[in-house]
């Protein structure tokens, strides 16, 4: 057997998590973002938050006309697919899941506790009441993402995370 360098070369990676954020902020991380990854999951804790299929198609529509107005490549520009995430609130529907299915840009919801972190107002208060949403994401195969992180005041802001997974 002999020693060989293996070498892996990564030429458009991935963000799996990301902020691009909404408005102006938008002239700035959509080309950055653009100009690094090819996949982006876009996080919706936007204001307001992005909360049904419409509300994806909305955003993903102003993330594509910034990036045509960007100063990027044609192939970079091609290559950029930002892929919506839908926010869970205590309002949220099976049929809000089902249509965001059917929309083809969904790609997953995230559950923010209520209070949690930044633009989390809307997020969840009561898992419980869940239970047909997290059945209609199982239907139609889409991911829940969870931010985790506990919300009780006597709790460290620093330790939230870790106590999460507790």
């Amino acid at each position: 057997m002999t020693d060989s360098i293996r070498e892996l070369t990564i030429l458009q990676p991935d963000d799996w998590h990301i902020h691009l954020r909404d408005d102006q902020a938008l002239s700035t991380t959509v080309p950055h973002a653009a100009g690094s990854f090819n996949r982006v999951i876009c996080m919706p804790n936007l204001v307001p938050p992005v909360k049904n299929a419409h509300d994806a198609q909305a955003y993903r529509a102003r993330i594509m006309k910034t990036l045509a107005a960007s100063d990027l490549s044609l192939e970079r520009k091609s290559a950029f697919d930002p892929r919506m995430t839908l926010y869970l609130t205590d309002n949220t529907t099976a049929q809000d899941i089902e249509l965001a299915a059917q929309s083809g840009i969904v790609q997953a919801v995230k559950l923010y506790p209520a209070g949690a972190t930044t633009n989390s107002a809307d997020g969840v208060t009561n898992i419980n009441a869940c239970v047909d949403v997290f059945e209609a994401l199982e239907k139609h195969n889409l991911p829940l993402l969870i931010h985790g992180e506990v919300t009780q005041d006597h709790i460290d802001i620093f330790d939230r995370e870790k106590r999460f997974f507790r």
